[in-house]
């Protein structure tokens, strides 16, 4: 029977992971515990880690670890983004014990599939005064943005977030394979599935991090990182990984949107 090998990846010691099944992959500057998996030595990429975030940990499991003839589903989640056991949703106004209820092994529905991503968010619901003050380039091109939730966008939200125009130019760097039609899904999608968390067959995985880190590589050679600062701008490339995962595990997989929760965990 295949088995669920989860790495959530932090950059705090979180003494909550310690009571959970999964492995620990450490992408912060102190040093952690000896149980954490580090990630700056061998082929690695821990020194963009301010910019790539948990993509950091990622890609060195993806140059070091994945053995296509394993088995077992890969899995992937962050210090305060888990993975819920389905059963969870079932049970009116249950209040979550993240160490009952966290996702600890696969689950018979995923049979017929080859890969797990994250429940959607919806990010067409924005508040007018938001839409002014964050998408007012967006706006002036076309009012119509302010009435109509259908074109309140991924492209649209990422302009107000993280750069306006960065998401389009980003994608006309994708290669062939994939341009044209994320360029369409992102001008038509009103949600994504977020956090940059899958569980997938190693293969799966494979393919995903052959198509994304070579994308992003061009990325960094048309927006470099001198001008990527503070929050909404810094992690650019983690931001960018986020929509495209939406999009390729939809276009090339066979998937299943899953639960996960937001826990805000503490040392």
């Amino acid at each position: 029977m295949k088995k669920l090998e989860m790495y959530c990846i932090t950059n705090k010691v979180v003494s909550i992971l310690d009571q959970t099944n999964y492995k620990i992959g450490w992408v912060g500057q102190k040093k952690p515990p000896n149980h954490y998996i580090l990630c700056n030595s061998k082929n690695n990429i821990f020194y963009k880690e301010k910019y790539y975030s948990e993509l950091t940990f990622q890609y060195w499991y993806w140059k070091n670890l994945l053995n296509l003839d394993n088995p077992n589903w890969i899995g992937f989640c962050q210090k305060r983004r888990f993975w819920l056991k389905k059963s969870y949703k079932t049970i009116p106004n249950k209040k979550l014990n993240l160490i009952n209820e966290h996702l600890k092994a696969p689950e018979k529905e995923w049979e017929s599939f080859d890969s797990i991503i994250c429940e959607p968010i919806y990010i067409n619901r924005v508040k007018k005064t938001k839409l002014l003050k964050r998408g007012f380039k967006s706006i002036i091109k076309n009012p119509s943005i302010l009435f109509n939730e259908k074109k309140q966008t991924l492209r649209l939200h990422f302009d107000m977030h993280h750069g306006y125009g960065n998401l389009i130019k980003a994608a006309h760097l994708l290669d062939e394979v994939d341009r044209a039609d994320f360029i369409q899904y992102i001008n038509i999608s009103t949600s994504f599935n977020p956090h940059i968390m899958f569980i997938a067959k190693p293969e799966i995985a494979n393919l995903w991090f052959s198509a994304l880190f070579p994308w992003l590589s061009r990325c960094e050679n048309f927006f470099g990182f001198d001008d990527l600062k503070g929050y909404d701008s810094q992690r650019l490339y983690a931001y960018l990984a986020e929509r495209y995962l939406s999009f390729w595990f939809k276009k090339h997989t066979n998937y299943l949107e899953w639960p996960w929760v937001f826990h805000d965990t503490q040392s």
